[in-house]
Formats: structure tokens, sequence, C-alpha cells
């Protein structure tokens, strides 16, 4: 089965960054990336890389946030935030696309904006 282990969340003061990360493990993907749900709110599309390096970005954090990943998307991603503010508060979810078990979600890791 496949695991996804996330590391970075955390609260942080506004306007400050944090890194997000998350290691795959039991099948490689073709696309991974980040979700988030905010208390009351619908989960929602952050941001996604594929293994051919496209990357999609929500509208709210586009020339904020960055997606990368350390191995074309198969095992690892990342999510580099910077100048969160208090719309970004939510429980932010690693996803995984992978060739063997199709979608899968991370447990999720709170990030918390204090103003």
């Amino acid at each position: 089965q496949v695991q996804l282990v996330e590391s970075g969340g955390g609260l942080v003061q506004f306007g400050g960054s944090l890194r997000l990360s998350c290691a795959a493990s039991g099948s490689i993907s073709r696309i991974m990336g980040w979700y988030r749900q905010a208390p009351g709110k619908q989960r929602e599309l952050v941001a996604v890389i594929t293994s051919g390096g496209s990357t999609n970005y929500a509208d709210s954090v586009k020339g904020r946030f960055t997606v990368s990943s350390r191995d074309n998307a198969r095992n690892t991603v990342d999510l580099q935030m910077n100048s969160l503010n208090g719309e970004d508060t939510a429980v932010y979810y690693c996803y995984a696309d992978t060739l063997r078990y199709g979608a899968r979600w991370g447990q999720g890791t709170q990030v918390t904006v204090s103003s």
C-alpha cells in the first residue's frame, strides 16, 4: 500500500514562511501536490506538479507558493509558502496520483497563520 508522510506544518506569523514536505512509499506517482481544507470549507487544490515538471496553482497562492519535487514527482513533493496570511490557515494534505493504486492522501498537517 501507499503511505504519504507529511512534515513541516506549524504556527507562523502573518507574512512569514513555511515549507511543507511529503514523501511517498509503495508506488511511484505521476502527479503529486497539495490540497488544503479550512474549517467549514471544502478541500481545495493548492498546487500540483507532474512527472514532466508542469505545475498548477490555485489563483490565491500564485506568486507566493512554489511546488517542487526532488525526483520528478515520483515520490516527493515540497511546498514553499511565503507571505502567509490568515486565509492560508488550514489543514494541508499531500496528494499523489500513483501508478499502482490511483489517488492517495496523506493524513494532513496543520498550518496556522497568526496575526
